[in-house]
C-alpha cells in the first residue's frame, strides 16, 4: 500500500514539475526583440522627453489593456506589441523606461521615437527626439547592460538570435521634404534624387545595425503616405490620395527592397526582410469593407476634413467603434489595422514579405 502511495506521489510530483516547466519554457525560449524607428513603433520613449511628439494623453490608449495612454500612437496595441504577442513574448519596454532592468533586459528593448527619420534634420520641429544614430548608441549601451547581467558570450548570442524591427522613411517625406512648400530639402533635391539619397543613408544605418550584431531584421517600407487622413485633408480636393506623396512611396519602396537584397547578397544571408507595408495598407484602404472597416478615409480621432487636421486630444471628434476605422488618428493605423498588418508580416506571400514571412523565419531559426 505504501508503495502505491509513493508511486502516486511521484506521479503527482512529475506532473507538477512538467506543469512548471511548461510555464517556464516560453520565457526561456522566446527570442529577444528589438525595435527601432518612428511613431508607428514607438511604445513610449517620447514620454520621457521634452517634445511635442507624444501620445501620453487620452484618448490615446482608450483600448489598451489598462485603458490609459502609454505613449503608443494608437487606440490600443501597436505593431511591436502584436508581433510580441504572436512570438509568445511580452511587449518590449521603451529603452528610457526605468522598469527596463534585470531580467526584463532579456525580453529586448524598444528604442523607437516618434518624429524621427533616416535623416537627422527630419522632425526638427519636434525638438528633443531620439534620432536614429542615437537609437543605435542606446542599443550599444543596452548590450553593455546585458553583458553585465549574463556575460559577454550569452549577451552576444541573445543579440545575434534576436528579432529586430525597423520602421523609417515616412517622416523624411511628410515631416521634411513635403512639410512646407519649398522646403530646404525640396530645394536641394528633385524627388528622385532625394529618394536615392535617403536609400544610401538608410543603407549606412542598416550596416551599422548589422555591425552591432543584428542578424534578422524586418524592414518596413513606407505606407501609402498620400492616403493618410492628414494628407487627404491638406492636399486633396475630393478626398483622393495625395498624388505627390504616393509618387514618393512608389519611388522609395522598390529601391528599398533592391538595397536590402544587395545587403543580403553582400552578407550571403537573409539578414534583412522587406515588409511591403504599402501593399498591406492599400489592401484595406482600397476595399475597407472587405476587412470589416466602414471607412479608410476618416480618422477615428481628430478634427477638420476626414478628422485629419491637428492632434488627437480630448477635444477631438472620437468615433465610438474604433474597430470600424482603418486609421486611429491623422497619421496612424488603428489597432485593428495594425493586427491586419502583423498578420501579413507573419504569413504573407512574397508579394508582402521578401524573401520570406516571419512564420518561415521562426521555423527556420528554431531548427538552428
Amino acid at each position: 500500500m505504501d508503495k502505491i502511495i509513493s508511486m502516486a506521489n511521484s506521479s503527482v510530483l512529475v506532473m507538477v514539475l512538467m506543469a512548471l516547466l511548461g510555464t517556464l519554457a516560453p520565457l526561456t525560449e522566446a527570442r529577444a526583440f528589438f525595435v527601432f524607428g518612428d511613431s508607428l513603433v514607438d511604445s513610449g520613449n517620447n514620454n520621457y522627453l521634452v517634445t511635442s511628439a507624444r501620445a501620453d494623453s487620452p484618448p490615446y490608449g482608450i483600448d489598451y489593456p489598462t485603458h490609459r495612454a502609454t505613449g503608443r500612437f494608437s487606440n490600443g496595441l501597436n505593431i511591436p506589441d502584436i508581433i510580441s504577442q504572436t512570438i509568445k513574448s511580452e511587449s518590449t519596454l521603451p529603452y528610457l523606461s526605468p522598469q527596463l532592468t534585470g531580467k526584463k533586459l532579456l525580453v529586448g528593448a524598444n528604442f523607437a521615437s516618434a518624429g524621427i527619420g533616416i535623416l537627422n534634420d527630419t522632425g526638427i520641429q519636434f525638438l528633443n527626439i531620439i534620432r536614429i544614430y542615437r537609437q543605435l548608441e542606446y542599443f550599444q549601451q543596452y548590450q553593455q547592460r546585458l553583458t553585465a547581467l549574463v556575460g559577454a558570450q550569452k549577451a552576444r548570442g541573445i543579440v545575434n538570435q534576436a528579432l529586430v524591427l525597423i520602421t523609417l522613411g515616412g517622416n523624411d517625406f511628410v515631416n521634411n521634404y513635403y512639410l512646407v512648400p519649398n522646403s530646404a530639402r525640396s530645394r536641394q533635391f528633385a524627388l528622385p534624387n532625394y529618394v536615392r539619397y535617403l536609400i544610401s543613408e538608410y543603407q549606412k544605418i542598416l550596416m551599422r545595425l548589422y555591425k552591432l550584431g543584428a542578424r534578422r531584421v524586418l524592414v518596413t517600407g513606407t505606407g501609402p503616405m498620400g492616403c493618410v487622413p492628414a494628407e487627404r485633408a491638406m492636399r486633396s480636393r475630393n478626398g483622393e490620395c495625395a498624388a505627390e506623396l504616393q509618387q514618393a512611396s512608389a519611388l522609395f519602396n522598390p529601391q528599398l527592397v533592391q538595397m536590402l537584397q544587395g545587403l543580403n547578397k553582400k552578407f550571403n544571408a537573409d539578414v534583412f526582410i522587406a515588409a511591403n507595408t504599402h501593399k498591406m495598407h492599400m489592401d484595406f484602404i482600397t476595399d475597407p469593407q472587405a476587412f470589416g472597416f466602414t471607412t479608410s478615409k476618416i480618422a477615428c480621432c481628430g478634427q477638420g476634413p476626414y478628422n485629419g487636421l491637428g492632434l488627437c486630444t480630448v477635444l477631438s471628434n472620437l468615433c465610438p467603434n474604433r474597430g470600424q476605422y482603418a486609421f486611429w488618428d491623422a497619421f496612424h493605423p488603428s489597432e485593428k489595422a495594425n493586427r491586419l498588418i502583423v498578420q501579413q508580416i507573419m504569413t504573407g506571400s512574397t508579394m508582402y514579405m521578401n524573401p520570406m514571412n516571419l512564420s518561415t523565419i521562426m521555423a527556420l531559426d528554431s531548427r538552428t
